[in-house]
C-alpha cells in the first residue's frame, strides 16, 4: 500500500491540528455564506411578515422586500409581461371605462355579427333597432366593430342618440367603425364584457356568431343567478333565433340541465319597435325595481314582457 499524504496518518500532530483548523474554518465559512442573508429578508422574531395585504410564515416569510425588488431590478423590460404588471394593466382598464361611461345615462348594449354585410336584411334591421333606441332616450352600446355593430351605432347617429363602441384587441381587428361616438378600446374580455353589462339596462341580440352568443348566455347567467336585476334579454329574428330556444326547450329543460322558468329570460321578437319597446320597459323597472313607469313604456305587475306573437317566447 502506498504511504499517505494526510499529515495526521505521518504522524505529525502540528501539520495535523493546522489542517484540521484550515477545514473547519473553510466549513464554518461556507456554512456562512450560505446562511448569511441581508438582515431585511430575515422574519421578525414573531415568524411573521407582511408583505402587502400578505401573511407569511415559517419559510414562507423569507422574501425579499418588494420595494427592494423593483429598485434593484436591472434587466431588460421583461417586468411588463409578468402578471403582477398585467394585473396593473387590467386594473387601468377598468377605471379607464369606469370613466369613460359614468355618465353615459340609460343604454341598451346592442349585439349581433361582425360579418353582417352592409345593406343586407340584418343590417337594416340593426340600424332600425339603433335608431329607435336613440329616438327613446336610450344610449347604444355595441363592441365597435363592422356588420351588425356598426349599423346599429349607425342607427344611433340617425337618432340623434349617443353611440358607444367597446373595442377589443383582436389579430384580425379592424378598428372603430364611423359611427362610435364614444370609443373604448380593450386588451382584454372580462373587462370589455363588463361594461356590456354594468353600464346596460338590457341586451338586444340579432342574429351572430360565437363572440354574440358567449355575450347572450353570460347575460342569462348573470340574470339567472341574480347578478343582474331586471335585465331584459331580447333576441330579434324569430327564424334564426327560435331553432336555438327548441333546443333549449327539447334538450336542456326536458334533461333538467335548467329550469322551465329560466326561458322566461329570453324574448323572442321579429319587430324593431316591439324589440325596443321591451327594453325600454326593462330599463324602467332596472332603474326603479319598485314598478313604477318611467320613460315609454308600461311596466306590467310581474315583471314580463310580451313576446311577438310570430315568434318563440320562453
Amino acid at each position: 500500500m502506498g504511504m499517505s499524504t494526510d499529515p495526521q496518518h505521518n504522524g505529525d500532530p502540528a501539520q495535523a491540528g493546522a489542517a484540521a483548523g484550515k477545514t473547519a474554518a473553510t466549513t464554518a465559512g461556507k456554512a456562512a455564506a450560505q446562511t448569511a442573508v441581508d438582515p431585511r429578508d430575515t422574519p421578525p422574531p414573531g415568524g411573521i411578515r407582511h408583505k402587502g395585504p400578505l401573511e407569511l410564515r415559517r419559510k414562507a416569510a423569507k422574501v425579499t422586500m418588494s420595494d427592494r425588488t423593483l429598485l434593484d431590478t436591472k434587466g431588460p423590460g421583461q417586468f411588463v409581461h409578468t402578471d403582477p404588471w398585467r394585473v396593473l394593466r387590467i386594473q387601468s382598464e377598468f377605471v379607464e371605462g369606469f370613466g369613460a361611461l359614468a355618465d353615459l345615462g340609460p343604454a341598451v348594449s346592442v349585439f349581433g355579427s361582425a360579418r353582417t354585410v352592409p345593406g343586407s336584411l340584418n343590417y337594416e334591421l340593426a340600424v332600425e333597432v339603433g335608431r329607435q333606441l336613440a329616438e327613446a332616450g336610450l344610449a347604444v352600446i355595441t363592441g365597435g366593430g363592422p356588420g351588425s355593430m356598426e349599423a346599429a351605432n349607425k342607427g344611433a347617429v340617425q337618432g340623434n342618440g349617443v353611440s358607444v363602441g367597446l373595442g377589443i384587441e383582436l389579430p384580425f381587428e379592424q378598428g372603430m367603425n364611423q359611427w362610435v361616438d364614444l370609443g373604448v378600446n380593450f386588451r382584454y374580455f372580462f373587462a370589455r364584457k363588463t361594461m356590456f353589462v354594468k353600464y346596460a339596462q338590457g341586451f338586444i341580440v340579432l342574429p351572430g356568431g360565437l363572440g354574440t352568443l358567449d355575450e347572450l348566455f353570460e347575460a342569462m347567467v348573470l340574470v339567472q343567478t341574480r347578478k343582474v336585476t331586471s335585465f331584459p334579454i331580447v333576441l330579434v329574428g324569430t327564424a334564426f333565433w327560435s331553432p336555438m330556444v327548441e333546443w333549449i326547450q327539447t334538450t336542456l329543460v326536458a334533461e333538467g340541465m335548467m329550469s322551465e322558468e329560466d326561458l322566461d329570460l329570453l324574448q323572442v321578437v321579429d319587430d324593431p319597435a316591439l324589440a325596443v319597446e321591451l327594453v325600454v320597459e326593462g330599463a324602467a323597472r332596472h332603474r326603479n325595481p319598485n314598478g313604477s313607469t318611467t320613460g315609454n313604456g308600461s311596466v306590467n305587475g310581474n315583471g314580463s314582457g310580451t313576446g311577438d306573437a310570430g315568434g318563440a317566447r320562453g
